[in-house]
């Protein structure tokens, strides 16, 4: 396929995690509009039953699509536990979640086929990320460990000196004992600590981030279907959430690496059940 398409992406996230998708899918797609959601009213999704947390996708996409976008990102590991095949199945656009990438990305980084992966209670328990691992490589031995202090130590910007080593390091020895080779980074929070993470486990583990796997699936997914927008000046972006957006602008800058000046506030329905 050939030509451009100048439609937005569009990315939705429980909260504010997901910038740290929107910052990889910029820096890979500079050209490219995106349309960000963060589900800030609903934080978090990972207490939430997976009827619950697919009726909020839903909403979301929906939000989205009616912002004409071209394809769907889902930049929350719970959201692509548990929602992913629902929207796919029913979206009129390709819908790309964060678990997959993330999963193949370890699977080709992996020497020892002795992989880690580290994210919110939530995720870790859903077996999402073991499960697509294990469907690209049968043979691997993976460690999962829920590390659920590193969310407020990232949106609190406590993310470099002690306090988030001392943290590192009381969750991550096991996985020291467990000789891991590569640590899939399960949650979009945990990039920003990608520095004391690294600190605890040493050179010999590859740090996989989820999001630049992600924003490398969504480049080529763009390019495979015809979808790439039109090179040019920077694209701009625009910003929404459900609640609070003054807390939106002061953590955006950790997140996204620039702070986001405006972002409005929409109201979204609880939504109907899925169908079965």
């Amino acid at each position: 396929m050939s030509g451009f398409d100048q439609r937005p992406i569009g990315v939705f996230d429980s909260g504010v995690g997901g910038l740290t998708v929107l910052k990889a899918l910029m820096e890979a797609l500079p050209h490219e509009r995106m349309v960000y959601l963060g589900d800030t009213a609903r934080v978090p999704y990972g207490t939430k039953s997976g009827e619950v947390v697919t009726r909020y996708s839903q909403k979301n996409a929906e939000f989205l699509l009616a912002r004409q976008i071209k394809l769907l990102v889902v930049a929350c590991n719970t959201a692509s536990a548990v929602a992913l095949p629902h929207l796919m199945a029913t979206l009129p656009v390709p819908v790309v979640g964060v678990i997959e990438p993330g999963a193949r990305a370890a699977v080709a980084a992996t020497r020892s086929g002795r992989v880690g992966v580290i994210g919110t209670p939530g995720t870790i328990k859903s077996g999402a990320y073991q499960k697509a691992l294990l469907a690209r490589r049968n043979d691997l031995t993976v460690h999962s460990l829920a590390c659920p202090l590193f969310v407020p130590l990232a949106e609190e910007g406590w993310t470099h000196g002690e306090v988030p080593r001392l943290v590192a390091r009381a969750y991550l020895g096991s996985l020291q004992d467990a000789r891991i080779d590569t640590l899939v980074l399960g949650c979009t929070h945990y990039p920003l600590l990608r520095e004391a993470i690294a600190e605890v486990l040493g050179p010999s583990v590859t740090l996989v981030d989820s999001a630049e796997a992600t924003a490398k699936v969504v480049a080529e997914r763009l390019a495979a279907e015809g979808l790439l927008a039109q090179r040019g000046d920077p694209a701009e972006h625009d910003y929404f959430v459900t609640d609070v957006p003054d807390h939106f602008h002061e953590v955006s800058a950790r997140f996204l690496g620039q702070k986001v000046t405006r972002a409005e506030q929409v109201d979204l329905p609880f939504g109907d059940p899925p169908a079965r």
